[in-house]
């Protein structure tokens, strides 16, 4: 366990061109190569940190000016998910997340249930903080084990149902996306867009980057249109103007510099990628795996970026006017290209059909993050977190998810036999969609 908190503890950027690089030896890449696809998808997750750490750094002043100006009074502070990735590895099953992840990975490709060889390791911590929610609940430590297990295999089933969309939409050939945070968005989006096709009207807008840029010229441009969006939110702020432009300027360098921090995740995936998809079709004839990555490739999407820099205002009045939420966005209103990644995808680029879901989704979590704020408090301080004068915590992310709302209301209420359904529940649900992609495949 100690050797795994350390893995863990090495970061995304450190530990997954590791991982990548024996990987990509396994599957018969050249040294020189493989280490090269390894360093160039670290890099690319230093750089994609960066970008964040500059929206992160320039939205907290704001947000802290716009709550001093308008008097909110909301007692839960969103922490964002460094800190809930960092509460869930520390408390005392959290690391277990990944042994039990990896071996629930082997086993479901082993018996052809799932698609996805997870590669993204790190971002067990989604597996880890459900679990030990659940544990803290109940005090009972197998049952946040196999509350693990049960999160994985609907995180998979999210993946492989996803996967064909995501290659097509996003152009990511052999990969998918078993990440916590993202792949369920793809499943609440789908009614979203079968409702939206039998609006009259909205039926007939169509509202992507290409469009907006068509249509409105240089206003139209994602870089100028976070420029606005800066712009906007400093005026809220009632910033001065010297710091108005610099959020201006800083916003549109986000828009900028976020997709090519994920072309160079992408350069480094994409000999790995070949080599596998190379080595399945030798060993394993008329078997397509994907390739499991963090949603991170998919963020840097102009129609992501655009949808969700519109949203962060939206939140923001979102947590002030819904009655009975105790929530104030914070830490995750960077997080949020992260929550609609797979949105823009199923509705195609379509930024205001993501905006329209992203509103019901935001309203959701809030009052699951205000659901989950005394638990996640008090597993903060059993994780021996710093609370920064905090009395209560919650997060936006994984906090206020839609389905660890569902794994833990039922596991915290039928405990053992509440588990075991969701189990089933999601193993009917892989063999389902293993037995129907066969059909597809034949």
């Amino acid at each position: 366990m100690q050797i795994v908190q350390w893995i863990v503890n090495l970061g995304a950027s450190v530990f997954l061109p590791i991982l990548l690089f024996i990987f990509g030896m396994v599957l018969g890449i050249k040294p020189g190569k493989a280490f090269k696809a390894g360093l160039t998808v670290g890099i690319g997750f230093i750089g994609l940190n960066l970008v964040i750490n500059i929206l992160t750094t320039n939205l907290g002043p704001a947000t802290k000016l716009m709550i001093k100006n308008y008097g909110l009074h909301l007692q839960t502070i969103d922490v964002g998910w460094p800190a809930a990735s960092a509460i869930a590895y520390g408390t005392a099953l959290g690391a277990m997340a990944i042994p039990v992840g990896v071996i629930v990975n082997v086993i479901l490709l082993i018996f052809g249930l799932t698609k996805t060889l997870d590669v993204d390791i790190w971002n067990y911590w989604h597996v880890a903080f459900a679990g030990s929610i659940l544990y803290m609940l109940t005090h009972n430590m197998w049952l946040g084990i196999f509350a693990m297990v049960v999160v994985t295999m609907f995180t998979y089933f999210f993946a492989d149902l996803s996967a064909p969309t995501v290659e097509k939409y996003y152009g990511l050939e052999g990969i998918s996306f078993p990440h916590g945070l993202s792949a369920p968005g793809y499943v609440f989006a789908l009614p979203f867009n079968w409702l939206f096709d039998r609006i009259p009207g909205l039926n007939k807008i169509h509202v992507n980057a290409e469009t907006v840029q068509k249509k409105l010229g240089i206003f139209g441009d994602t870089t100028v249109l976070g420029a606005i969006i800066g712009l906007v939110i400093g005026i809220l702020a009632k910033m001065t103007v010297a710091k108005i432009l610099g959020l201006a300027v800083n916003m549109a360098a986000v828009m900028m510099l976020m997709p090519r921090m994920v072309s160079l995740l992408m350069e480094g995936l994409t000999p790995i990628s070949e080599a596998a998809n190379i080595m399945v079709k030798k060993h394993f004839p008329g078997k397509k795996l994907y390739i499991g990555m963090d949603s991170a490739l998919a963020i840097g999407q102009e129609s992501v970026l655009s949808a969700s820099l519109i949203l962060i205002p939206i939140t923001l009045f979102l947590a002030v006017i819904l009655p009975g939420n105790r929530v104030l966005p914070f830490g995750d209103l960077a997080t949020l290209p992260y929550f609609f990644a797979l949105f823009a995808a199923v509705f195609k680029g379509d930024i205001l059909r993501t905006v329209l879901a992203g509103i019901v989704d935001i309203c959701i979590s809030l009052y699951v993050a205000t659901w989950a704020a005394p638990v996640i408090t008090e597993l903060a301080k059993a994780a021996s977190f710093n609370m920064s004068g905090n009395s209560s915590i919650s997060a936006l992310s994984d906090g206020g998810l839609w389905t660890n709302y569902i794994y833990l209301m039922i596991g915290e209420k039928f405990e053992w036999i509440g588990m075991i359904v969701l189990f089933l529940i999601a193993f009917g649900l892989l063999v389902w969609l293993n037995k129907l992609r066969k059909t597809d495949e034949a």
